[in-house]
């Protein structure tokens, strides 16, 4: 089984990487961690280069940390960093992966970004292709 984690370096995803570790103990599954740069902010291009080259850093911190954090929990996983619609690339690994579980945090980074992009968790929960499970 394929438990596909997103994460945002929020500490609700924190909480989601705990529980999954769990469920990837209890079910022999593997763990797959994403981190997706949203490429839609519309910013001029040599600022936008920059952002995104930050957030590219961001997300690497936040899968070197999370695949520590599976290490630690006795779990062997697997890490990767997409660019694009958040919702988009989470439903696109899903299906090349075969995931037969996502498990997200019912919050992320914060109120402000979650207006703008919409809940990551809801669009899931409508579009996924397998089970999903939001942590509270």
């Amino acid at each position: 089984m394929n438990i596909l984690v997103p994460l945002d370096g929020s500490k609700y995803s924190e909480k989601v990487l705990l529980h999954a570790c769990d469920m990837a103990k209890n079910y022999q599954s593997h763990l797959i961690l994403l981190y997706v740069v949203e490429k839609l902010i519309s910013i001029n291009i040599l600022d936008r280069n920059e952002y995104l080259k930050i957030l590219r850093k961001f997300g690497n911190n936040v899968l070197i940390k999370a695949k520590k954090t599976t290490t630690r929990q006795g779990m062997d996983s697997k890490i990767i960093m997409k660019e694009g619609n958040i919702t988009n690339e989470i439903i696109k690994l899903a299906k090349k992966e075969q995931c037969n579980l996502i498990i997200v945090g019912s919050r992320g980074l914060g109120a402000t970004l979650r207006f703008f992009l919409g809940s990551v968790s809801n669009k899931l929960a409508n579009n996924t292709p397998c089970s999903i499970l939001i942590v509270k």
